[in-house]
């Protein structure tokens, strides 16, 4: 009997340091895989998302809205964003990448715009926010919403990139993650947030700019028109200068900004006389307007990298230092 306790103990105690061992290795390596110094393309989406260094929002950096495969390498996340094209593989990794030195330099690149009550109140509120791209400190300032449909946010194409190209050219830039659901509300409760912290994000809020891609351009063209008054905000100035690509809003209140806007002919979305025509419209009321229209370019071509769009961005910056 005696015999038979000692083996069944030593069974026992073989047991517990293999689960042990198993759940070290395992614990291990998933800290080897959320402490990635550097990313590559063949590194994963869910590699990006879980990394320490963007602990409390890196799921944001991806859509939220949308179900994926985290096991979906950097080079290839064409099928996470719907009714984009030309999405660019090294241009991806840097954002990433620069997003990860930032904070490992001790800033804060992500800011959310609601208070703790009011995340508790209504949970959605948890997937809102604004990633910053710094620029130099105490200059001027852009907020950029990216499209998806009202379906969900795709900024690694549509915002993120513009907001590097921004933060490289001297200018602060927050990149907006808002509800679908509530888009025009995140939007002017992101204006709200950073006018009443400038002070302290460093920005000069005067003359600022808004910017958006496909139903991101329907909502800096709505804050451009009609102000943060106007989706349950008190009033703030309203921006200096909008920014617009591959959209079919086609509304001209005489209240617009100077507008800047790109489309492709190819645009089976977003058809680019609508554009050309509400351009039109906005210089007959005496309000400065261009737009570029770029011949067999499809919707959502972003920063236009490797297509003859590319340098339409700095375009669009110059349009909007012409009116600070």
């Amino acid at each position: 009997m005696k015999k038979k306790l000692i083996i069944l103990l030593i069974i026992v105690v073989i047991g517990v340091i293999i689960i042990f061992t198993y759940f070290n290795y395992r614990e291990n390596e998933s800290n080897e895989v959320n402490n990635i110094n550097h990313f590559n393309k063949s590194t994963t989406v869910g590699e990006v998302m879980k990394n320490i260094s963007f602990e409390g929002f890196g799921n944001l950096i991806f859509p939220v809205d949308r179900d994926f495969d985290e096991n979906t390498r950097l080079d290839n996340i064409d099928d996470i964003y719907v009714w984009y094209n030309y999405i660019n593989a090294d241009k991806t990794v840097e954002i990433v990448n620069y997003m990860k030195d930032e904070v490992d330099s001790g800033k804060q690149i992500f800011y959310p715009i609601y208070s703790e009550e009011e995340m508790q109140a209504n949970p959605d509120k948890r997937n809102t926010g604004i990633f910053y791209f710094r620029g130099e400190s105490g200059n001027k300032m852009a907020i950029l919403n990216a499209g998806g449909g009202f379906m969900y946010v795709g900024a690694m194409q549509d915002s993120f990139p513009h907001a590097l190209e921004l933060s490289k050219n001297g200018y602060n830039a927050f990149a907006l993650i808002y509800r679908p659901s509530a888009a025009m509300e995140d939007l002017a409760k992101a204006v709200a947030f950073i006018f009443e912290n400038a002070e302290e994000l460093e920005v000069d809020t005067s003359s600022y700019s808004v910017w958006g891609g496909s139903a991101g351009a329907r909502m800096a063209a709505s804050l451009g028109s009609y102000g943060t008054e106007s989706y349950g905000e008190k009033s703030y100035p309203r921006p200096g200068t909008v920014v617009m690509q591959y959209t079919g809003f086609g509304e001209v209140t005489g209240t617009e900004p100077p507008t800047y806007s790109v489309v492709g002919t190819d645009d089976g979305i977003a058809n680019y006389e609508v554009m050309e025509e509400r351009t039109n419209r906005i210089k007959a009321n005496g309000t400065d307007a261009e737009i570029e229209v770029f011949d067999g370019l499809p919707h959502g071509f972003g920063l236009g990298i490797g297509t003859k769009a590319e340098g339409w961005i700095n375009h669009a910056i110059e349009f909007w230092e012409k009116h600070m």
